[in-house]
């Protein structure tokens, strides 16, 4: 059995000249169409955002680092200069 995903149109208006502006500078920014934007800022607003949002910063790594003396040393020689290379 297939899951029918049904789309519903919406006419939006009075839609005030902030919003409008912050919409279309989001939309530029990510290089998405102002429909695509409205949509996910809509389900964002509405804390409905699933897992067909893709992000595409890397906060959920922001502390995450750990030393790993084993990786240090394997790739240690990357941190040597060649001489011969750079005279």
């Amino acid at each position: 059995m297939h899951k029918v995903n049904h789309m519903t149109q919406y006419t939006i208006r009075n839609i005030s000249d902030s919003v409008d502006r912050e919409l279309r500078e989001r939309a530029r920014r990510s290089g998405k169409s102002l429909h695509e934007t409205t949509i996910e800022a809509i389900k964002q607003g509405l804390g409905i955002v699933g897992a067909d949002q893709i992000y595409d910063d890397l906060d959920d790594l922001v502390g995450t680092w750990q030393q790993d003396e084993a990786f240090d040393h394997a790739i240690e020689d990357q941190d040597t200069v060649d001489a011969d290379i750079w005279r």
